[in-house]
């Protein structure tokens, strides 16, 4: 994205869309089958044991949920990393940049401390969708999170 090209519209959010749609639908597909297979345990299998079938499906599902959720949203105030475990937030003037290697499964952002975090919401393997996601991020970076010039 060249310096000629509008930003993004603030508020934005970056998802991954393979992800979303892989982790929520095995997600689905697992409490559906924890139910079907809690109807149609033989009797030696008592309630419990079909709550207990039930309750592990939805544990599966909690888990992919984690990775369905995975996004990096951008606001005036800063940026929101949501990762499969840990959510961040950081203001602009503490991002210094975002890098995606070839090869990366997800950007890197690099912070004012010395230390960087990955965002998972920007996959990779989304080649062109990736690749406008951190030119857009660059950009917003470039534009909200460098101090301005006093010259």
């Amino acid at each position: 994205m060249s310096d000629h090209e509008p930003l993004p519209a603030l508020p934005v959010v970056w998802r991954p869309r393979r992800a979303r749609v892989l982790a929520y639908g095995f997600a689905a597909v697992m409490v559906a089958g924890a139910v079907v297979l809690a109807v149609v345990l033989p009797p030696p299998f008592g309630l419990p044991d079909k709550i207990g079938v039930v309750l592990f499906g939805c544990l599966i599902a909690g888990i992919l949920h984690l990775l369905g959720r995975l996004r990096v949203e951008a606001d005036t105030r800063g940026v929101t990393v949501v990762n499969a475990v840990r959510v961040h937030r950081y203001e602009w003037p503490e991002i210094l940049g975002v890098t995606l290697p070839e090869g990366e499964p997800w950007p890197r952002i690099d912070l004012a401390d010395g230390s960087s975090v990955g965002a998972m919401g920007i996959q990779g393997t989304e080649r062109t969708r990736s690749r406008q996601a951190v030119a857009e991020l660059r950009s917003l970076i470039h534009r909200y999170g460098e101090a301005p010039d006093r010259s």
